[in-house]
């Protein structure tokens, strides 16, 4: 039966669901005469029309948009043209491909080879330094070793050396340089 708006009492209403219809309660043998259809809720039937009238605005757009990206046989061909790589265009681009091959791989080689060059430099350097400090150490032995004034006793007084005297200084003045190079002998005085 159908729900004719009449108030319901306290044992009817626990037979009703949440959509408003009766709901079968076990040991009832009676059927049903007459469905009730359901009550459209109002919001959701706007929802479905929003929705659809969206949707037509997405396609009217969509329509206008292909109209306006129609483009002219001309454009067309000359963009297949574009796309299509001649031969010529194949030979430039795999000369061009092998030149940068080239130049990467030689760039490569110039690396490794200022990657060794500067290893060698390096262990030569090393060998610089120790040679310089095996050198030192010689000449600061050699020199402890030496006594100058040992050396005075033995020239004055066994050899006869004498310091120079004034007449066998000669003296030279430069301008420029701090020393003097000596291209010959320096000439003896009278003696």
């Amino acid at each position: 039966m159908a729900d004719r708006g009449r108030p319901t009492t306290t044992r009817r209403r626990n037979y009703h669901s949440a959509s408003g219809r009766r709901v079968y309660v076990e040991g009832n043998t009676a059927r049903r005469l007459q469905e009730v259809p359901d009550r459209k809720n109002p919001s959701r039937q706007q929802a479905v029309a929003k929705k659809a009238k969206a949707q037509r605005q997405a396609e009217a757009l969509a329509a206008e948009a292909a109209r306006t990206r129609q483009l002219s046989r001309q454009t067309q061909q000359n963009r297949e043209r574009a796309l299509n790589m001649g031969p010529g265009f194949v030979i430039f681009l795999s000369v061009v491909s092998a030149a940068v091959l080239f130049f990467c791989i030689h760039f490569l080689q110039l690396k490794n080879e200022v990657t060794a060059q500067m290893s060698v430099v390096a262990s030569l350097e090393s060998q610089l330094t120790d040679l310089k400090e095996e050198n030192d150490a010689y000449e600061s032995q050699v020199l402890s070793t030496i006594d100058l004034n040992e050396i005075k006793k033995i020239a004055i007084g066994r050899l006869g050396m004498r310091y120079p005297t004034d007449e066998q200084k000669m003296t030279y003045e430069t301008e420029n340089s701090s020393y003097v190079r000596q291209y010959q002998d320096v000439p003896e005085s009278g003696r």
